[in-house]
């Protein structure tokens, strides 16, 4: 199948933290492909990737980036495409990277989640193929409805303590 997402990082390095990412893309069945481009190393390559992603069948590019954080943004100038930027924790524990793409031009827009928030891009972009599928829609919804189980799970698992100890020094 021709991939609906892709995931964009700077380098391997970013790889444990999208790994999250492409965990719940294939759980949701969601064909996605991976590729390791620098908007410093190899501009040209991440420009042509971006003008041509479209044709290809993409619908949804999920970019990860630290430090400078260019990538999603030279992403975003180059296809019409939504880009959502994942900051990688790095320098400053990831605030210069969430800063920098959250700073892009008007014209120029790219979603960014939180830092090293891997799974919340994979999850809107989910979302964001759900507008037009509705497999994908009601994967989304059953997904949706699990972390609010885990939520009851866990007030009944409290419910079941009937003492609270304090360690007192």
């Amino acid at each position: 199948m021709k991939p609906m997402v892709t995931i964009i990082m700077g380098s391997t390095s970013d790889l444990p933290v999208m790994e999250k990412a492409m965990g719940l893309l294939d759980e949701m069945e969601i064909p996605f492909e991976v590729h390791a481009l620098s908007a410093h190393r190899t501009p040209a390559a991440v420009e042509e990737f971006a003008r041509n992603a479209k044709g290809r069948g993409v619908k949804v590019i999920i970019a990860a980036a630290g430090m400078a954080a260019a990538l999603p943004g030279v992403i975003a100038a180059n296809t019409t495409l939504p880009v959502i930027g994942v900051p990688i924790k790095g320098m400053l524990d990831g605030l210069d990277a969430m800063l920098s793409i959250i700073q892009m031009p008007p014209g120029i827009p790219v979603a960014t989640v939180g830092v090293n928030g891997a799974l919340n891009a994979a999850i809107l972009a989910a979302e964001m193929l759900a507008l037009t599928d509705d497999a994908i829609a009601q994967k989304v919804e059953d997904y949706k409805s699990r972390l609010g189980e885990k939520i009851v799970k866990a007030n009944q698992q409290l419910a079941d303590i009937k003492t609270y100890k304090h360690k007192t020094n």
